[in-house]
């Protein structure tokens, strides 16, 4: 059985940020839900929501997922969370490590012990490929709250509350990526690429908010969710952007990888593949996965794969070209 969106009332946390603000419009223009909290730290970026979403079925709510108290209180009467809130800058975590480790794993306890004692019935956190494998101190972190979460779902006992999670890769148009970087470089009509090699996952808002709407629908708890989603060059990218830049090659960054993985081979022998996404199930459950299909809507059919399966940027067997992603680029994001 499904869960619907409709009539529920609904928290993001981190929710001023590209995500959640993407995801409200999701939410408004499609689902009629009782309540819709927006959760940050950014009273000026919620300002401007109110601005643009005057709905009075939404509430901005002032707080930092470090701080438990504002979460529990926040937490109230609600129906299910999406947990966005993250410090994601990879150079900033490596300079401000206790700063990462306080908001991305203190943070994420808290929105559990917030969950479980609030009676919040679902709980999706947003993860990243670079929690796969992690060699900077973000994707360790976020490594270390996709743990928490999975994990979470043994504390639930009756209360009922499941946590699951969705991992995806680069996400067009979201604050931070390398796109206004290369935007704002081409004007110098040079564009630094680390490495002429590099390749990422990629995914646009749009798609990345409706595939947690869905994950959400049909989560049961414990699953990591990672979508079928193409890969692209970063060298490409840049050409798409800025055609007649010169692009200098400056070398592979401190905490970087020249490929990024969404499902490694060790947890192959974990993970469903479905038309749209694979699953990774937890072995560590006290009410664990014995079949691809149970606790899965039953109108889904879930495969296991190949004991060597490995879902990787490079060798990914969907990609954008350059003609690709201008077009994606040109795209109005909606």
């Amino acid at each position: 059985m499904t869960f619907s969106l409709s009539g529920k009332q609904i928290l993001i946390t981190g929710g001023s940020g590209s995500f959640g603000t993407a995801f409200l419009r999701f939410v408004l223009a499609g689902v009629r839900p009782k309540r819709l909290v927006v959760f940050s730290r950014d009273e000026y970026k919620q300002q401007l929501m109110q601005r643009e979403f005057p709905q009075t079925e939404l509430r901005f709510f002032l707080g930092d997922v470090r701080d438990y108290d504002r979460l529990k209180r926040a937490f109230c009467n609600i129906d299910c969370v999406i947990h966005a809130a993250a410090l994601k800058q990879v150079p900033a975590a490596e300079y401000n490590p206790i700063e990462c480790i306080l908001t991305n794993v203190i943070g994420a306890e808290n929105v559990i012990k917030a969950a479980l004692d609030c009676n919040v019935a679902r709980v999706l956190a947003l993860s990243t490929d670079k929690a796969v494998n992690p060699i900077n101190l973000y994707g360790a972190s976020k490594l270390c709250a996709d743990k928490l979460f999975v994990a979470a779902n043994n504390l639930a006992g009756e209360r009922g509350t499941r946590f699951s999670v969705v991992r995806y890769g680069n996400v067009l148009g979201s604050r931070g990526s390398v796109v206004p970087l290369f935007r704002e470089r081409a004007k110098e009509g040079v564009l630094p690429v680390t490495d002429e090699r590099m390749t990422r996952f990629w995914i646009s808002l749009e798609q990345s908010v409706r595939f947690v709407a869905g994950s959400l629908a049909r989560m049961q708890g414990g699953e990591v969710f990672v979508p079928k989603i193409p890969s692209m060059k970063i060298i490409d990218l840049a050409k798409a952007i800025a055609p007649h830049a010169r692009i200098d090659i400056v070398g592979v960054r401190a905490g970087e990888k020249i490929h990024e993985i969404l499902v490694p081979q060790e947890e192959a022998r974990d993970t469903f593949e479905g038309d749209d996404c694979y699953v990774i199930v937890s072995r560590t459950l006290a009410r664990p996965f014995h079949s691809a299909q149970e606790g899965l809507p039953p109108q889904e059919t879930y495969r296991a794969v190949a004991e060597n399966f490995e879902y990787a940027s490079d060798s990914n067997k969907a990609w954008l070209d350059e003609r690709q992603l201008k077009q994606l680029l040109d795209a109005p994001l909606s």
